[in-house]
């Protein structure tokens, strides 16, 4: 990999960022049924940057990598989860078009679109969730019953296209769909596991084929997916998720919610700084 002159100590460092990337990864998954990937893809960016990693591809690399580490993180959350009864099977079969429609569009997107704008893209939306994290309440609603189609549709479409963009597993999205709706958190993860596994595998193969052949990859990537950070990262966060699942069935919410609220601000702050830096 371009970068890998760097002194062993550096070198040392960066793999020592990543694996500590995977526990709080395995830990979000989870505790919030996401898949991580709003940990993964700033340190990914980091780290690849460090490495010399060309900035037209940089971020491309970290959102479909952390899209391929989400696949197994995303279906062991789901099964703890589903063990407990806590996965809504009727929602979570009618997107099993819609998401997976929206994941092939952001995969398209992804062979054209610049570096930059996936920046925009994923700051925004993280100052997004930052917000409804921070300043969430109980109370608000928008109804009592999630509707049927068009409109579950439209959101499946939208929470698998945008997720598939940034690199996350849709949970923060479909937790707030729920949620809104009167389901309980609870739920809400463990339904959001399961849409993480409908966005992270077509995902992955959208990322292989968006970054196919392009010169400026670096060693050991297959399109935009780079295999030493996946090595790297999944057996980490398969021995953690089940622990966060764990975490989510104990714990009240608010303080993690308020925790990742507040890296997801950092993390949005940072990638405008890097958009006018």
């Amino acid at each position: 990999m371009v970068g890998l002159d760097l002194p062993w100590g550096e070198l040392a460092s960066f793999a020592f960022a990543i694996a500590g990337a995977g526990v709080v990864a395995g830990l979000l998954a989870g505790i919030f049924g996401i898949g991580g990937g709003a940990v993964l893809v700033p340190v990914f960016y980091q780290v690849l940057g460090l490495l010399g990693v060309d900035e037209s591809v940089r971020m491309h690399l970290s959102v479909g990598s952390s899209l391929a580490i989400i696949i197994p993180t995303s279906i062991r959350s789901f099964t703890a989860h589903k063990a407990r009864g806590a996965v809504d099977m009727e929602l979570l079969k009618s997107f099993l078009i819609p998401v997976p429609a929206g994941v092939v569009l952001a995969s398209l997107t992804a062979a054209y679109i610049s570096s930059e704008s996936l920046r925009i893209i994923f700051a925004v939306t993280t100052l997004a969730v930052a917000f409804r994290l921070l300043f969430n309440r109980e109370s608000w609603r928008i109804g009592e019953k999630i509707p049927g189609n068009p409109a579950r549709g439209i959101v499946g479409l939208l929470i698998g296209y945008f997720s598939t963009l940034m690199g996350i597993g849709g949970g923060v999205m479909n937790n707030t769909f729920m949620t809104l709706y009167g389901r309980s958190m609870h739920q809400a993860v463990g339904t959001s596991s399961g849409v993480g596994v409908l966005i992270a595998i077509p995902g992955t193969i959208g990322y292989i084929w968006a970054g196919w052949g392009n010169p400026l990859l670096p060693i050991a990537s297959t399109g935009f997916i780079n295999w030493i950070a996946v090595a790297l990262i999944i057996p980490i966060a398969l021995i953690v998720t089940p622990y966060g699942v764990r975490i989510a069935h104990a714990l009240k919410k608010r303080q993690m919610e308020v925790a990742f609220g507040l890296f997801c601000v950092f993390v949005s702050a940072r990638f405008f700084w890097s958009l006018i830096g």
